[in-house]
């Protein structure tokens, strides 16, 4: 590190600008001057004079992260181009200065390792801990090496010359063994380090992105000297690396490091090197005695992930298993497990396989495991880690053996089983699969995620699923799913165990293929992984195979089928799994066997258990007495042991072949161990070592309390094969085998039969192999076959043993009765819901529907969902339904034309807000307001357009004390809860639905009720039951549940009258210009039921064509609501002298008619809306009401609609064609029945208006703007149908929930007729002819003339002063479309580019977060303190203003949309989807994205019906910040 000189003004800058950190105006300005080329080599010169000066700045800069971008951003510039870069190399050695800078920059933060021996360990590693590696400062550095590296020339240079070498592998030496972790025994830790983030980052950033960077650049023959070099100073790095740490053949116990870069990069060299550069393996393997090194540590790691994965590491805390996790990651894989695998491989296909396989075993802590013996000591491992442990230790070798990502395969083929082993775990998303393979970090190395072998594989192996909805209303993103064919050829366990992060995935992986084998109808049962062949090995690593045939793993397999068979505690099916595949393993790769193998007999078997190593032979090979050690108390001990002992000469022989043999495993590797040393190495003091810790591990043997116990066996691998198939079928001489009823079957086998199954199959899978490669084989299992057929009780296992029922098999048990009890409460739960949520039970319908129906006196009963009673509800414990109230201006939204407008995406675009729903009836009101008295005014409308109160049931009840002790549990339980339990929030105990209040079922009394019907026989006439329904009216006083009692019943409809209040906001509630009007309370209760009922319709798509019961129909709780409202309008008693019954109904004298000066007149009955009128009137009689007096209201108001209908009509119609009309209509006066011809009412109609000033004011260019068309019969007769059709919903609608008539289904034309006949008002006569059918449902109940006449009068009046408004205030708007979101565009860039630039209207500032109001299209800034009004932010705000406190935005940042419902907000999700059908949340990858059109109208759908609470879950307050 030299002092710097400066010679120039360009470097004096360079270093104030170093010394300053980069500011940004002097980085730019020092980049501007770059397209000078002779300035670009000065400054690049420069800039690689100050590295090390830069490095030194980074370091104590508080600020690393801003600097470390602007570092990377000027550098990034320079080291890109390859013609500077390398003139830089050779005339400022670039490559020196940054190996150095990084050496220098890691020695600050270096500690001594405490691997393997602490106190003489010369090692030293990166301390994880240091700012340095916690925060990544050395990114910037290491990123410009990996840069400069990508480029050929400079790396060449760097290949080449060995003193970089060994500086390089003493950088990476440093990483190697960081990070320890030392396994917890005692207590828990109580800190957990953090440190392993920045661990494994440092190892994949520092040493393997440069690596394979490198590797890159190793690709051809001609580059064989550059791996050489790096093999041979890995290999000497290593060397020392021991020799640094004392290692000699034994790890220390209870520690682990994930993080071995130096094995990592001689393994990717090896790897490159017989791949791509044809190097002979052998000329750069070390010696025998280092494999043996070599393979400790990466075996140590596989061996811990298993002990972590068991539990072992508990005391550790999480994020030891993090770890483990982020070892086998997709970031991190190639980089880790797979060179640790695949240098595992290079070992075991060159040490002595007897070595390996019994290293093997005893890293995984199973040796004592593996004995013929029931039971056992195993001083390493509690007995209840042994059975993860060992199937830790037989997957591992399965991965091992059957691995092929480095032994042969092309990468297209990785490609394609990495992306089958992601597919099969789940269904992916493009974008996530993308992510989980794990690519080769290296750009330049041809496959990438993206390229076009990405996407054509992927074609092949997957099918794409398009974003489905499922009704709950969960979006499904654009998935990927693999082909069936695909499940069944190529699914392959070995790469799913190797690359699942959760052991989760490898039963979800398996649970999959289970699903398409049932689909396909191949396997009834629990199928087993599927055995896959290997693509073939390279030659190089033919020598892996021989670890499928040697003694040892023999040995192995045959006691753990010994073992299975027998039942003893540890096994599993996993286990047997294992064993069978590396069988099948073996028996894949076995070469032919030799002739003179056969003749072996027994006595040429004295040294071990099998004759040879080819496990063909060994298969059939029989063992008849094995010398185990037990423990005293082991059954086997008290056996009387076989008479022929120790005299008879063959029995002896077969104790000494191999009674020892399995337990010498470990001796085994300690004699090979030895011999190798001392072929290396004749010094005494290496040989002592490795004695003594050998004498450690023969401790267990030597425990006092081990007997040595012979063991009668009798079988040989062939034999125990066959006994499983037994076994696993569940029935005796279930092995037949094939070749009995099919002779050919062995020469020409069909093995794809056998390719899916459970255990069963895979035992004869294995056994048809075995006798297709040697006849003698065949001979031994039909041999075998024959001697089973009379069932013997096995001799081997005691009854004591027998009872010892394996504890998996317990669990088993215990899950399976567990399974059954939930199953049991599922079908208990599910009969609950059905009876109380049943449409068709008669009593939940009386309870919901009609409460009042006239047939049923019987008392309704209702469950209480908290106590479980059932029973009716009461005066004293009253009953209550669990309902939703929320304030909606749905309704409001509506308009005339059926187009939803369209988003403006331009400045020429708008959107403007006449002509709502809304805005009509306000403008009218107001009207209405100027010239007429109040009270009269605020009951010819309904309010409720905006912020109207929907209520909303899930149809459970229940009491309303146990609710009140529901609600204060709820306030006392400490857990978040996504709702406010302050304001009334809760959700239904039941089935758990947002709720916020409780409707008090009203008691029907059936001695109120009978007395009703004692009176309602025989067909009274018209004029009777109007003079009925008068007198109802007056005797209001007189209601049944009187409210001045204080019954409990009353208080809570009170209580409930509150919240229906309370659920909107005061500006929808108040219209009347005296504050506190009691006529304001009567206009907004009666217009809840109208809101409620036009909602009902709207969610019917505006029509009765459907008929039936309310989409709703067992959730229905529009009959309890019309109870609490009436309950409460009684209390308001209209004035008889205003009741607009009368004036329907009866002429009234003149004199009447003139009121005072000072007081202003009451709205003309033409003026009002007839719906309004017929809420009142119902709402305010006595209830149960009657369904005569229902029809007689029905009748009296159809005749005002049907006036209005006409006099609406005659102001459309032009001069001319009114005075033809009203010449036509006064000659048909007499010829029909009084009051039925719509002609003669027409022409009067015409000629009462003709006296005022109505037709006056028509200025003559208005003709031209109106219909041109001429009105016929027909469309006269069309245009009053759909004039009355929505009074006629409505009143339908009413009808059915007050008396439960159903409505009838039709055909769209015959609506009309329909619901007149429903209603009754249609009569009999004419009920099959349809010529101008509204004028025969007249009935009048005075002289229709007259009554024209009177209500004309009133118009007319009006008119003389005010014709403008007169004429405005007589047509009423009836007909409204759906209510509709706004249109969007087809691709979302065009809504993202016009609006993310676009200026607030109110602060006029372009937003941070820009959002629009899907509703309106307002644009609004989200969270924008500039725009917050007295505490509300803008959002909220308009939510309130827009949608009585619901709103739905589109966040134009992130394309997603937020709900705002009141209090409280979530993220719904996105409209937009890219082409692969998934949303691009935050706009994070930068995708084009398009409408998706079915979630659109999800969206749509569930703001009309009001169930954003119950479908979306993840709700959270906004504190009106949003």
């Amino acid at each position: 590190m030299d002092a710097l000189k400066h010679k120039c003004f360009l470097e004096e800058l360079l270093f104030w600008t170093v010394k300053y950190e980069f500011p940004q105006k002097m980085v730019t300005f020092l980049l501007n001057m770059l397209p000078d080329q002779d300035y670009k080599i000065a400054f690049t010169k420069t800039f690689v004079q100050h590295y090390a000066f830069i490095m030194k700045t980074l370091k104590k800069s508080h600020e690393s992260d801003t600097m470390s971008n602007r570092i990377v951003h000027i550098s990034v510039q320079l080291f890109s181009n390859e013609d500077l870069a390398r003139q830089v190399t050779e005339e400022c050695k670039l490559l020196d200065i940054m190996v150095t800078v990084l050496l220098y920059m890691m020695e600050s933060c270096l500690i001594k390792s405490e691997l393997q021996d602490e106190e003489n360990s010369l090692h030293v590693v990166v301390n994880c801990g240091e700012a340095l590696l916690k925060n990544n400062t050395y990114w910037p550095l290491v990123s410009d090496f990996i840069n400069i590296l990508s480029h050929q020339s400079v790396a060449k240079k760097f290949l080449e010359d060995h003193g970089l070498l060994v500086m390089w592998m003493n950088f990476v030496s440093f990483f190697q063994g960081m990070n320890l972790n030392k396994r917890e025994l005692n207590e828990h830790v109580e800190f957990e380090s953090q440190t392993y983030y920045a661990a494994f980052a440092a190892e994949l950033e520092a040493c393997a992105q440069p690596m394979w960077g490198l590797l890159s650049h190793c690709k051809v023959r001609e580059t064989q000297e550059y791996t050489r070099n790096v093999v041979r100073h890995c290999l000497e790095a290593l060397q020392d690396w021991f020799d640094a740490i004392n290692f000699v053949d034994e790890p220390a116990p209870n520690q682990v490091t994930f993080h071995l870069p130096l094995h990592r990069y001689y393994a990717m060299f090896l790897s490159k090197a017989v791949k791509c550069q044809e190097i002979d393996l052998d000329s750069i393997l070390p010696d025998q005695e280092m494999l043996m090194k070599l393979m400790v540590h990466p075996l140590l790691i596989q061996a811990s992930v298993s002990e972590i994965h068991s539990n072992m590491w508990v005391r550790n805390g999480l994020q030891i298993k993090g770890q483990a996790m982020t070892y086998v990651q997709s970031h991190f894989c190639n980089s880790m497990i797979d060179p640790d695998i695949y240098l595992l491989q290079v070992c075991a296909s060159r040490l002595d396989p007897d070595y390996f396989i019994s290293s093997v075993f005893e890293r995984f802590k199973v040796v004592d495991l593996l004995t013929m013996a029931s039971q056992h000591q195993n001083t390493v491992l509690d007995a209840d880690h042994e059975k993860s442990m060992l199937e830790g230790a037989l997957t591992f070798l399965v991965i091992l053996l059957s691995l092929r990502l480095h032994l042969g395969m092309t990468d297209d083929e990785i490609l394609r089983a990495e992306m089958i082993a992601q597919l099969c775990m789940n269904d992916r998303t493009h974008s996530s699969l993308l992510d989980l393979i794990p690519e080769s970090p290296n750009p330049k190395s041809g496959i990438m995620p993206g390229s076009c072998s990405f996407e054509s594989v992927l074609s092949e192996v997957a099918d794409f699923k398009a974003p489905v909805f499922e009704p709950g209303g969960s979006m499904q993103q654009g998935m990927y799913s693999p082909k069936g064919e695909i499940w069944d050829q190529e699914f392959d366990p070995v790469i799913v165990i190797l690359r699942t992060v959760y052991r989760r995935d490898v039963q979800s992986a398996m649970d999959r293929y289970t699903a398409f084998l049932k689909q396909i109808g191949r396997c009834p049962g629990n199928p087993w992984p599927p055995y896959k062949k290997r693509t073939p090995l390279h030659p190089s690593y033919k020598g892996l195979m021989r670890l499928l045939h040697c003694k040892t793993l023999h040995i192995v397999l045959f006691t753990l089928l010994y073992k299975i068979l027998m039942d003893h505690q540890n096994m599993s099916e996993h286990v047997l799994c294992m064993v069978l595949y590396l069988i099948e393993l073996g028996l894949e790769n076995s070469q032919e066997e030799a002739a003179d193998q056969d003749t072996a007999g027994p006595d040429h078997c004295h040294d071990s258990w099998f004759p040879g190593s080819n496990l063909l032979c060994n298969m059939r090979h029989v063992i008849n007495y094995v010398r185990v050690r037990v423990p005293d108390t082991a059954p086997e001990v008290r056996r009387e042991p076989p008479a022929s002992t120790s005299s008879d000469g063959h029995s002896s022989s077969s104790h000494n072949s191999g009674t020892a043999q399995v337990f010498s495993l470990v001796a085994e590797r300690r004699k090979k161990f030895q011999e190798i040393i001392n072929r290396s190495n004749s010094e005494a003091n290496q040989v002592v070592r490795p004695k003594s810790s050998a004498l450690k591990w023969t401790a267990p043997g030597s425990t006092p309390q081990l007997t040595t116990v012979i063991l009668e066996v009798k079988e040989s691998m062939l034999s125990l094969l066959i006994k499983l198939h037994q076994k696993l079928s569940g029935k005796t001489d279930s092995y037949c085998p094939p070749w009995v009823t099919d002779p050919d079957c062995l020469a020409q086998a069909d093995l794809s039969k056998y390719s899916h199954g459970d255990g069963v199959t895979a035992v004869e899978r294995i056994l048809l192999k075995a006798s297709i490669q040697s006849q003698l084989n065949k001979l031994s299992i039909d041999e075998i076959c024959r001697k089973a057929a009379p069932p013997v009780p096995p001799k081997k296992s005691s009854p004591t043993e027998k009872k010892t029922l394996d504890k998996e098999e317990r669990r088993q048990k215990a899950r399976e009765r567990q399974q059954k009890l939930l199953a049991e409460f599922a079908s208990r739960q599910k009969s609950f819901m059905e009876t109380a949520m049943d449409v068709e039970s008669p009593e939940i319908d009386v309870a919901m529907e009609i409460a009042a129906s006239e047939q049923q006196i019987s008392e309704p009963t209702y469950d209480c969902v908290i106590c479980g009673q059932s029973g009716p509800s009461t005066e004293d414990r009253p009953i209550g339904l669990v309902v939703l109230l929320q304030a909606t201006s749905v309704l409001g939204h509506r308009r005339k034309v059926s187009e939803p407008k369209k988003l403006p995406t331009s400045d020429e675009e708008q959107i403007y807000q006449e002509g709502t729903c809304a805005a009509v009836h306000d403008v009218r009101l107001t009207v209405l307001q100027r010239y007429f008295k109040d009270s009269s005014c605020l009951q010819s409308v309904s309010i409720g357009w905006e912020g109207g109160v929907y209520v909303q049931t899930c149809g459970h009840t229940l009491h309303i004390d146990c609710h009140k002790a529901y609600m204060e549990s709820l306030r006392n339980d400490q857990v978040l809860q996504g709702f406010s339990v302050d304001k009334g929030e809760f959700t239904c105990p039941l089935c758990r639905q947002f709720a916020n209040s409780v409707l008090p079922c009203f008691p029907s009394n059936s001695v109120e009720r009978s007395h009703w019907q004692s009176h309602s026989h025989g067909n009274k006439s018209m004029r009777e039951l109007i003079k009925e329904v008068e007198e109802l009216q007056e005797q209001l006083g007189t209601f049944p549940v009187s409210i001045s009692s204080e019954t409990n019943l009353s208080k809570e409809m009170e209580a409930v009258m509150k919240d229906i209040k309370n659920a909107t906001q005061k500006k929808y509630t108040d219209y009347s210009k005296t504050l506190g009007s009691p006529d304001n309370d009567f206009l907004f209760m009666y217009s809840v039921a109208r809101t409620n009922l036009e909602l009902e319709l709207v969610h019917r798509g505006d029509s009765l064509c459907s008929g039936g019961a309310s989409a709703g129909g067992k959730r229905s709780c529009l009959n309890q609501l019309f109870h609490v409202l009436a309950m409460h309008m009684r209390l308001y008693s209209i004035d008889s002298e205003y009741n607009p019954w009368k004036k329907l109904t009866q002429l009234v004298q003149k004199k009447d008619l003139t009121t005072s000066e000072d007081e202003r007149a009451e709205v003309p009955l033409l003026f009002r809306d007839v719906t309004s009128i017929l809420l009142i009137q119902v709402l305010t009689m006595p209830q149960p009401l009657h369904k005569e007096h229902f029809a007689c209201i029905v009748k009296a108001l159809y005749s005002l609609l049907y006036s209005q209908a006409l006099i609406t009509l005659s102001i459309k119609l032009h001069p001319e064609e009114r005075a033809t009309w009203k010449e036509c209509g006064a000659h048909t006066k007499s010829s029909y029945g009084p009051g039925k011809s719509w002609e003669a009412l027409l022409s009067f109609v015409i000629s009462e208006l003709s006296g005022g000033k109505i037709y006056c004011n028509e200025e003559p260019e208005d003709v031209t703007t109106s219909n041109l068309d001429v009105w016929s019969s027909q469309s006269i007769e069309h245009y009053i149908q759909q004039f009355c059709l929505p009074f006629l919903r409505i009143t339908s609608l009413l009808q059915q929930h007050l008396f439960g008539t159903d409505i009838p289904s039709c055909q769209e034309e015959e609506e009309f007729m329909g619901l007149c006949s429903c209603l009754g008002i249609l009569p009999s006569v004419l009920q099959t002819s349809r010529e101008y059918a509204s004028a025969s449902c007249l009935d009048w109940p005075a002289p229709a003339f007259d009554l024209i006449s009177q209500w004309c009068s009133e118009v007319i009046m009006f008119a003389e002063d005010h014709p403008e408004q007169a004429n405005t205030l007589l047509i009423q708007e009836t007909k409204w479309d759906l209510p509709r979101l706004l249109n969007l565009p087809e691709i979302y860039n065009s809504i993202f580019q016009y609006y993310h630039r676009k200026a607030c209207s109110v602060c006029n500032k372009v937003p941070k977060d820009p959002a629009l109001c899907l509703v309106c299209g307002t644009f609004v800034c989200l969270k924008g303190l500039c725009c917050k009004q007295q505490n509300y932010c803008e959002c909220v705000l308009h939510s309130q203003n827009c949608g009585a406190g619901t709103g739905i935005f589109l966040l134009i940042n992130a394309s997603v949309i937020i709900i705002i419902r009141g209090h409280r907000f979530c993220l719904w999700g996105s409209v937009y989807l890219d082409a692969h059908g998934e949303e691009d949340r935050e706009l994070r990858r930068g995708k084009p994205l398009y409408i998706c059109k079915e979630r659109y109208n999800m969206l749509e759908q569930q703001w009309v019906t009001h169930t954003f609470d119950h479908i979306n879950k993840r709700w959270g307050p906004h504190y009106n910040g949003l």
